[in-house]
């Protein structure tokens, strides 16, 4: 296979770098209208038909001959059966990736908290776990068992009672790594469904697939359209663009350590973006020089190949100022600091899902086993959310005791507040709480 690479070369310095690079970032995740219909159709049927509809999509997206809902649920014992599976290292790997990826959302747990007043009222929060999440894995050949990790876990670390994955397992082919991963990280259901029909069932259930409080996990179009359908009715994680990469480099990392880590990104599919931002220009020449030599080594070659030519860069930059700059103005989802002091540079940088410090610290450890969570905000959203954690699957409320003093002294202020927004019972209710002494005062 012969590959080559164009990939764009961008300077700060040119009157139309703002230009270009919006351009650049530019992505929309849109769903056409015959998409958008048979997701839509796919989702009523759900609903009106609930097992039968998900056996009859099962036969015919996936290819399975299913004859019944029992053959796609898959029980406890077909998890542990997998565990055996897999090869030893593969194991011993979930394992340890499980245990950092616990031990990190750990320090996440919020808890419930009080405070009391001096006339006695007593204001708080109550924080409590949902009572059931959904996991949506990809299934066949494309699967992830890192994300089971990523989404599962945080779920059962915030007290999530039962976590229910559904996995598609097209033309019947199972991924035992997937099943293994979901055996390690306390997955409590497993339906082998897929699709827009997978994520109704569980924003509606069926007969057989229970009702959840939130949906998490990657999909298609399909199963991202679904989601945006059924948010409401459900919670749902993000609606995630295609992966990114930023690395900010001083010009001093091994070239080719920086080619591959753009590759990492670029593997994913055509439309994941990797982009170099440097203010050493000879530098971006050596790194576009590894990126040719390295491209024809990689097994996704022509995945890369597209991505890399079709929204990758090199950006040149005036100093390391203006590299946070440009890193600020695009919110990357992964953004490598390969410099010589990260730890200087992290309190000026404002928007970035996931922080990678030092010209040892990859973006591919942080996908598997470094700790934090991989699912993270894209397409410039970093501006405003923030990585999965075991806050997604926590709720929050609010706590309010009045004593009788308490009562009556906030019922003026009520009264005042409500009877200016013209509702009178409101006011009238704070009032009947006012102690008689006070009203005739």
């Amino acid at each position: 296979m012969t590959v080559s690479t164009a990939i764009a070369r961008l300077n700060a310095a040119d009157p139309d770098f703002a230009r270009h690079l919006d351009h650049l970032l530019s992505w929309e995740s849109v769903s056409d209208d015959a998409v958008n219909q048979r997701v839509l159709d796919i989702i009523k049927a759900v609903r009106e038909r609930g097992d039968a509809a998900l056996v009859e999509f099962t036969q015919r997206f996936d290819g399975v001959d299913a004859k019944s809902i029992d053959d796609l649920i898959l029980r406890r014992d077909r998890l542990e059966l997998a565990l055996t599976r897999i090869t030893p290292a593969q194991r011993e790997a979930l394992e340890k990736a499980a245990t950092r990826v616990r031990l990190y959302h750990e320090r996440q747990k919020q808890d419930s908290w009080q405070y009391t007043e001096a006339d006695g009222t007593v204001l708080g929060q109550k924080v409590t776990p949902l009572d059931r999440a959904g996991l949506y894995v990809p299934g066949g050949k494309a699967s992830y068992p890192s994300s089971v990790l990523m989404n599962a876990i945080p779920a059962k670390v915030a007290g999530v009672a039962e976590v229910v994955m559904v996995v598609p397992t097209p033309r019947g082919e199972v991924n035992e790594l997937v099943l293994a991963a979901a055996c390690i990280a306390g997955v409590d259901r497993v339906f082998t469904v897929g699709g827009a029909q997978a994520v109704a069932a569980l924003a509606y259930g069926t007969e057989s697939v229970p009702q959840v409080d939130k949906i998490v996990g990657p999909g298609n179009i399909y199963v991202a359209t679904a989601k945006r359908h059924v948010f409401g009715q459900v919670g749902i994680d993000m609606i995630a663009g295609p992966s990114e990469i930023l690395v900010v480099c001083d010009g001093q990392t091994d070239p080719d350590w920086i080619a591959m880590d753009l590759f990492s990104q670029a593997e994913h599919d055509e439309d994941a973006q990797a982009i170099l931002v440097s203010p050493d220009a000879a530098f971006l020449d050596r790194v576009a020089a590894s990126i040719d030599k390295l491209l024809p080594t990689m097994e996704r070659a022509a995945i890369i190949e597209k991505s890399i030519n079709g929204r990758g860069a090199l950006i040149q930059v005036r100093d390391m100022q203006q590299a946070i700059e440009v890193a600020n103005r695009i919110a990357p989802e992964h953004l490598e600091l390969s410099v010589a002091d990260p730890q200087a540079w992290l309190p000026h940088i404002r928007h970035a899902g996931a922080i990678f410090m030092g010209r040892h610290t990859s973006e591919a450890l942080g996908d598997y086993c470094a700790g934090p969570n991989h699912v993270l905000p894209t397409s410039g959203t970093a501006r405003f959310s923030s990585p999965l954690g075991v806050y997604d699957f926590q709720k929050r409320s609010s706590i309010i005791f009045c004593s009788e003093q308490g009562a009556s002294e906030l019922g003026h202020t009520a009264s005042v507040l409500a009877r200016g927004e013209s509702l009178t019972a409101h006011a009238r209710s704070a009032e009947y709480r006012i102690l008689t002494q006070e009203k005739g005062n």
